[in-house]
């Protein structure tokens, strides 16, 4: 007789990963050994520092909370919504639970047992990584992407950045040219350059490495006329090789070129020399693999005399930006490094820009970048967002310098849409006239947008009170932060509206928890992770940034950090919007570089099931944040 709750159970957990990886059957195998758990909001599931259970759990209906105590206060660690698997320690290792186990809400688990489950981690490589992934994750906080744990810092130095540049994998040639013991000189010879290479590595019948020969062993030993190009290639081949694995770092290759005195390492499939070569790496490629850390290219910024140069170099960054998300690098991390990048080009094209002129600035000025870049979050070449204010002159004198000005912004805004930032389609640039303007009557617009807001306004506060200091006099732009927190603490219906905006944004999921996408247009059944997820959070970090008047402070992460100190009781959903916010990110970054766009419009047939779990995760944090917006500005009556 067939056991339908069993088969229920099959057709609910072959949605979700690892067991999506299974066969029919063995699910069915599993499902037939499950326990069905109903527990009420507030149930413990298990608790911390008590022996594991025999099985471990997934949710069915509900979410429950993955909670680790610390100075008598329960601190949440993740939410376990549908499909969450949690409780893995008695997969791994049979200690003390970590976390306790509490139910957000009335839910549904079911309870697999251990010993049915264990032996398809053996069997199924898929299964294993996943398993292994998530209680790692588990182990150390869901979002946390550090390897141990420790909170990350959002600031990283130039320095540190040399560091990870050297720690990460590098990378060398995949296709190596070989030749036999056979081989006489003048084959090889013919090899390398129908290969167009400066080396040939010698292998046995096993295809081991056994020696190396380059363009100058050919030079001092057959053109010298010591030997004779007829002869086979083991009389001048250097022998041995000095061979490392496909993890050899940058550090580790530059180190062991210099202290053999050689220029190319052979990467075999074991690291030794008695297994399959795999590849190469030579000299060349560890200076481009120095091309690509963020302080060489910086101070190759700072040299450039023509713009075309620095489109070259930014092509550099988007290949180091690949090479650090493959690393796993931290999201804080990521994106300081490349917004230090980006404002050197952008510094070095107004410093170009300026040379150009027929003279010199009349009055001083600020250059500012807005929206994006202003946060300093952008990982992707997007749309320009910029602006100019200048010292206030005499009336008679206002048109000519704004012309200046002008002139200068089009001369920025042409370098930097040469590089590869595409001229922003609505005009929000400096080389407009509404957005190159004198200090006065940028303070005039800025009052005007905060007490007569309309939806425009809003719009545009959004985008230009996350305004970022790049070149110029910085005493311009420190006026303008002040009139727009002298404005803030005068008419807290402002903060009210802008509250109201970041409540309107289309939600990501629908009632039953499916992805909305878009009903139609160009990105008709696309999901925008911009507008549907990440925009709620940047808004609301925003918004209560000025409602504490938190001067200096733009990025969204770093926002939401402080707010968790200066909110102890709401630290849970500030902490849980920084970690969102950072798989967010990383996720549209990822999906920009994959499909050659801005990652910002997502095709949901490209994802795997655990992509689309992962990214259901960093939801509810959004419902939270608008929760606590409305609650704090009451915003229902201005709904």
């Amino acid at each position: 007789m067939k056991n339908t709750i069993a088969e229920r159970i099959q057709d609910f957990l072959k949605q979700f990963p690892p067991f999506d990886s299974l066969k029919r059957e063995e699910i069915l195998t599993v499902s037939n050994e499950v326990s069905v758990l109903y527990v009420e909001k507030g149930d413990y599931i298990f608790e911390q520092d008590t022996p594991c259970h025999n099985e471990f759990y997934i949710v069915r209906e509900g979410a429950i909370g993955l909670y680790r105590e610390l100075d008598n206060n329960q601190n949440l660690v993740d939410i376990c919504d549908v499909g969450d698997l949690f409780g893995l320690r008695i997969i791994i290792i049979r200690k003390n639970y970590r976390m306790s186990a509490i139910a957000d809400e009335e839910s549904i688990v079911y309870a697999i047992p251990a010993k049915v489950f264990k032996p398809f981690i053996e069997e199924n490589k898929e299964v294993n990584r996943f398993v292994l992934g998530a209680f790692a994750a588990h182990a150390r906080n869901y979002y946390t992407e550090t390897e141990k744990g420790q909170r990350i810092d959002n600031t990283i130095s130039i320095e540190v950045a040399n560091d990870l540049s050297e720690l990460r994998s590098i990378s060398y040639s995949k296709k190596p040219v070989s030749c036999s013991l056979e081989d006489s000189i003048k084959d090889v010879a013919k090899k390398m350059t129908k290969k167009k290479v400066d080396y040939v590595v010698i292998v046995d019948q096993n295809k081991h490495p056994v020696g190396i020969i380059t363009d100058s062993d050919i030079r001092a030993q057959v053109a010298t006329g010591l030997f004779s190009p007829e002869v086979v290639v083991t009389k001048i081949m250097t022998a041995p090789v000095f061979t490392y694995s496909k993890k050899l770092t940058t550090a580790e290759a530059q180190i062991a070129l210099i202290k053999h005195g050689i220029s190319h390492l052979c990467i075999t499939k074991d690291g030794t020399r008695n297994s399959k070569l795999v590849g190469i790496l030579s000299e060349h490629d560890l200076l481009v693999s120095f091309g690509r850390n963020p302080s060489v290219l910086i101070k190759e910024i700072k040299r450039v005399k023509k713009v075309q140069r620095l489109k070259y170099i930014r092509k550099q960054v988007e290949k180091l930006l690949a090479s650090y998300l493959e690393q796993d690098i931290p999201t804080a991390h990521l994106l300081n490094m490349i917004s230090e990048i980006n404002e050197a080009l952008v510094v070095r094209i107004i410093e170009l820009s300026l040379k150009e002129m027929d003279a010199s600035p009349p009055v001083t000025f600020s250059f500012l970048v807005l929206g994006s870049q202003g946060r300093r979050e952008q990982l992707l070449l997007t749309d320009q967002d910029n602006a100019i204010v200048f010292r206030d002159v005499d009336e008679e004198k206002y048109e000519s310098t704004q012309n200046y000005f002008l002139g200068l912004a089009n001369k920025i805004t042409k370098g930097l849409h040469t590089i590869g930032f595409a001229y922003c389609p609505a005009e929000m640039m400096a080389s407009n006239s509404r957005w190159c303007m004198s200090l006065s009557n940028w303070e005039t617009q800025f009052r005007s947008w905060m007490t007569t807001p309309t939806e425009e306004s809003t719009l545009l506060s959004s985008i230009f009170f996350d305004f970022q200091y790049v070149y110029g006099d910085s005493g311009l732009v420190d006026r303008l932060s002040d009139v727009v927190f002298e404005g803030v603490n005068k008419s807290n219906r402002f903060l009210g509206l802008l509250g109201v905006s970041a409540l309107q944004k289309p939600s990501p999921l629908g009632f039953f928890k499916q992805f909305l996408v878009e009903q139609n247009g160009e990105h008709k059944d696309t999901f925008d992770i911009k507008t549907r997820a990440m925009l709620v959070l940047i808004d609301a970090a925003r918004i209560l940034t000025l409602y504490h008047n938190l001067k200096g402070l733009n990025n969204t992460l770093k926002r939401f950090e402080k707010l968790a100190e200066l909110e102890p009781k709401n630290a849970d959903i500030f902490d849980s919007c920084a970690k969102a916010f950072r798989v967010l990110i990383k996720f549209k970054t990822r999906q920009g570089l994959l499909h050659r766009d801005s990652g910002r419009f997502i095709k949901l047939s490209t994802l795997s099931k655990k992509d689309k779990l992962r990214l259901k995760r960093c939801f509810r944090p959004i419902r939270d944040i608008q929760e606590l917006l409305r609650i704090r500005f009451q915003l229902k009556s201005l709904l």
